[in-house]
């Protein structure tokens, strides 16, 4: 739906073409621009509910023969979407930021993920300095869980990392469960921290971008930061 209640261009097309979300073209625009998701790849899902990002993920890997795998992971239990999705999905009903690291990469036969995507998002009091600081909490939690944080103790890094309610920290949860290489996205609530964000990510990674997707409702402020691939220094 449109921020006045009606239904608009992605949510119509959304129902057309079997996505259970207009937000599949958030992720669809992501794709074709920056070609994260390729055939084989193994694709981390955090927030994944209702489904619409399983389903461009599955689509963008490619026939079954080319091989890779889907996990979606949310707080919510979410059924695998029929349309567009195989038997490369899978989904697991948790809060993926309670998981110790070495449990979410023992998801993937690979023992780590190439691309995680995090659609996450608060839910929103509508204040919008309060919004915008919960937002940006989940946003460092996912990059936490993606490069680790011994990556993001770098002296320049300014970002604080909650310590696990687990007590001691083992060697595999210092390190993150996104591959060397890998690629990663993260949605945020824009602030004036988003640009912070943003050059925090820049040393972690051959490139770090910041997208609006066109699907993007124009009474949101949500705005996604596109790291592209993983640097050597921060490797898991």
């Amino acid at each position: 739906m449109s921020g006045a209640g009606k239904p608009d261009f992605f949510y119509r097309e959304a129902q057309r073409l079997g996505y259970v979300a207009r937000s599949a073209f958030k992720l669809l625009q992501i794709q074709k621009q920056y070609k994260l998701i390729t055939p084989g790849s193994s694709v981390l899902d955090l927030g994944c509910a209702p489904g619409a990002w399983l389903q461009v993920a599955c689509q963008s890997l490619g026939p079954v023969k080319s091989g890779g795998l889907v996990v979606g992971i949310d707080l919510k239990k979410v059924k695998v979407p029929a349309a567009h999705c195989d038997s490369r999905v899978q989904t697991v009903c948790a809060d993926v930021m309670k998981l110790p690291k070495a449990q979410v990469r023992e998801l993937s036969p690979q023992k780590g993920f190439s691309v995680i995507l995090s659609d996450m998002c608060p839910l929103v009091s509508g204040i919008t300095s309060k919004d915008a600081a919960l937002s940006l909490e989940l946003g460092t939690q996912a990059l936490d869980l993606a490069v680790g944080g011994a990556a993001l103790a770098h002296p320049k890094n300014e970002i604080q990392i909650e310590e696990s309610k687990g007590g001691a920290i083992t060697s595999s949860d210092v390190n993150g469960v996104l591959r060397r290489g890998g690629h990663l996205v993260i949605k945020l609530l824009e602030s004036e921290d988003v640009q912070e964000f943003s050059r925090i990510c820049k040393p972690l990674f051959r490139k770090a971008s910041l997208l609006r997707p066109k699907a993007t409702r124009p009474s949101s402020r949500e705005i996604y930061v596109i790291c592209q691939g993983l640097q050597s220094q921060a490797k898991i």
